[in-house]
């Protein structure tokens, strides 16, 4: 008993209470109930004896002695169970409350091991299953938070380091006015470009917070692509790119026409900037009974499976050679965009011969 005693005194050394903390498993009111408890059921033993043995002739030795042994059974009694408490409950509880400061702190390597094997595992034991689970989340969440801090601190800094140079060099004297206007649409191509990139992140951080509610509608998505297509129609020309476009007399969906115009702008734009001179982009729609399909293919670069796999992360952009002509967010835009509209975007690519993207919506 002594043993068990000191083990448990010594348990509790090891784990640093928490100041906050106030009540205590083993107190004097626990000790005393447990004392009372025993008497009363000691006193009801005695009434069913009464009948066999004549309690009120017992010395006073006895009674005290007897007190004594019940104040004894009730000391072990508290003292048993506040060990099974501290061990079921109090000792886990306070390796979690450990463990949760630490995360509170920006920890996110914390890990609570649970206390039984798989085949034994008791609620607290899933409760830091589920606490690690959560640590796991909450560090890959905060890594997004800072990849995307760093990468949006990145963006900004280029287009403004771009706007004070051509800003300070446009105050001297002796610049030709061909040289004043190169600055100026420079420092506009810039602010364009940062404008451009604030908007999409304002854009992606509502649609990831489903602050942007779809205004669903019935409309013709045959339309709506013909009339995307066309605002490119300067820069497949500039640029010498064969433009094919197959699509059906009509296509009605119901969605947010202004969301599916950022899809369709963004994939048309992606596809004529990665395609070199005499290449192809083609442009496809077909439909069924359910669903209405839309394909943008290029012969461009194409990517590697590694790009493939990050294509829709937010600021990643595979081919760097283009990194001026965008910010790494049309894609995830897009993405956003068609999973809010319960369609899919899927991309098929080889490297060296061209790309692929394919949207699927539901057919009004």
């Amino acid at each position: 008993m002594a043993w068990a005693i000191r083990r448990c005194f010594n348990e509790k050394k090891q784990i640093a209470p928490d100041s906050r903390v106030k009540a205590r498993h083993f107190s004097r009111l626990e000790y005393v109930l447990t004392f009372s408890v025993l008497l009363v059921l000691s006193a009801g033993q005695a009434l069913i004896m009464s009948e066999y043995i004549a309690f009120d002739k017992a010395p006073a030795g006895y009674i005290v002695g007897m007190l004594g042994y019940w104040a004894i059974v009730a000391g072990i009694f508290a003292l048993v169970t506040n060990r099974q408490k501290f061990q079921v409950y109090d000792k886990p509880m306070r390796k979690l409350s450990d463990a949760a400061k630490k995360v509170a702190n920006g920890d996110f390597s914390v890990y609570v091991k649970p206390q039984h094997i798989s085949d034994k595992l008791d609620y607290v034991d899933v409760m830091f299953e589920d606490f690690n689970k959560m640590v796991e989340e909450l560090g890959s969440i905060e890594t997004l938070k800072n990849d995307f801090i760093g990468n949006v601190s990145h963006e900004i800094k280029t287009p403004l380091s771009v706007i004070q140079s051509y800003a300070m060099a446009l105050q001297k004297e002796t610049l030709s006015d061909e040289q004043r206007e190169d600055y100026t649409q420079t420092i506009i191509t810039a602010s364009e470009r940062l404008t451009g990139l604030v908007t999409n992140i304002l854009k992606l951080n509502k649609l990831e917070n489903q602050e942007i509610k779809p205004v669903t509608e019935p409309y013709d998505l045959c339309r709506q692509l013909c009339d995307c297509a066309l605002q490119f129609e300067d820069l497949w020309e500039k640029k010498n790119i064969e433009f094919v476009a197959e699509l059906g007399d009509r296509a009605i969906i119901r969605a947010d026409e202004s969301m599916l115009e950022i899809v369709w702008n963004n994939l048309l734009s992606n596809a004529l900037k990665f395609t070199e001179s005499g290449g192809t982009v083609t442009l496809t729609q077909t439909s069924d009974d359910d669903t209405v399909t839309v394909v943008v293919s290029d012969t461009g670069c194409g990517m590697s499976e590694k790009t493939k796999q990050r294509i829709f992360d937010k600021f990643y952009q595979g081919d760097t050679s283009h990194s001026q002509e965008g910010n790494g967010l049309g894609l995830a835009l897009a993405q956003r965009v068609i999973e809010r509209s319960t369609g899919t975007l899927s991309v098929a690519s080889v490297l060296g011969k061209g790309t692929t993207f394919t949207v699927t919506l539901k057919a009004d």
